[in-house]
């Protein structure tokens, strides 16, 4: 039998940024719930062409499973449309709970996170030798708590490149938080706004001038707070690079050889 209910992660904003698998199920869907707050409206008008349209930004998650359910009494296939991957800050565990309790099949089809459309913007790899090889995802504690052992400035001890979703509204707690870590006022950080939408925003800093340029901007939501020595790799010369196409490198596919 059909999987009638596909939770789909829609990407950070632009629409051919959704995952072929994503896009060919939105055309076939009979129904479109999406998350309007987040995701861009013109994709769902791109690709959900025939499908009935419902807006959850101001749903309960009981009208959500209602809608699902109506849809699939009726035969109809149900496409629950997320911003980024909908594994991340998704907020999709308890509509997959509900639909486990009502013994409903349905799929997970991840999709580009906005972490990695900041990184794309910013043209950075989040991972560079001797400098750092761990990317944390995380935000700061605000009406939602975070576990103890999760706050930032525990997690901050690390010194890692570290992507705060969620949190640029609380920016000036975020720097006295990382602050208490490993980082210092010198660290570099960068905010990216939108990431991948046609009104994409970047302010490069470091955490010593991060409030004051996000205040400055005037950016409160939809932001991304990354931080990390790997953002200045190339502005202060340092000889952080991957030893894969390094010509001495040897590895199972080539024999390396001194010059």
């Amino acid at each position: 039998m059909a999987v009638r209910v596909s939770f789909v992660g829609a990407g950070p904003g632009a629409a051919d940024l959704i995952t072929i698998r994503g896009a060919r199920l939105l055309r076939h869907a009979d129904v479109v719930i999406f998350a309007g707050s987040l995701v861009d409206r013109k994709l769902v008008q791109l690709y959900a062409t025939k499908a009935d349209v419902y807006d959850s930004a101001g749903m309960t998650l009981s009208e959500v499973i209602t809608v699902m359910m109506d849809a699939m009494a009726s035969g109809r296939s149900v496409v629950r449309l997320h911003t980024g991957d909908p594994c991340i800050y998704g907020a999709i565990q308890e509509q997959m709970e509900a639909l486990d309790r009502l013994k409903v099949d349905y799929q997970v089809v991840p999709g580009v996170t906005s972490a990695f459309a900041a990184a794309a913007a910013l043209k950075q790899e989040l991972t560079l030798p001797e400098l750092s090889q761990t990317v944390i995802f995380t935000r700061i504690e605000g009406r939602t708590p975070v576990p103890e052992r999760e706050q930032l400035n525990k997690i901050a001890q690390l010194g890692a490149t570290i992507v705060i979703y969620l949190s640029v509204g609380m920016v000036e707690k975020v720097v006295e938080q990382l602050l208490q870590g490993a980082y210092t006022s010198a660290t570099p950080a960068a905010v990216v706004c939108r990431a991948s939408w046609d009104d994409e925003q970047i302010i490069r800093c470091t955490l010593s001038d991060l409030v004051e340029k996000v205040q400055q901007a005037g950016i409160e939501r939809q932001a991304l707070i990354v931080v990390g020595d790997v953002l200045a790799a190339r502005r202060e010369g340092l000889k952080a690079k991957s030893l894969l196409y390094d010509g001495e490198f040897t590895h199972g596919f080539r024999e390396g050889h001194v010059a």
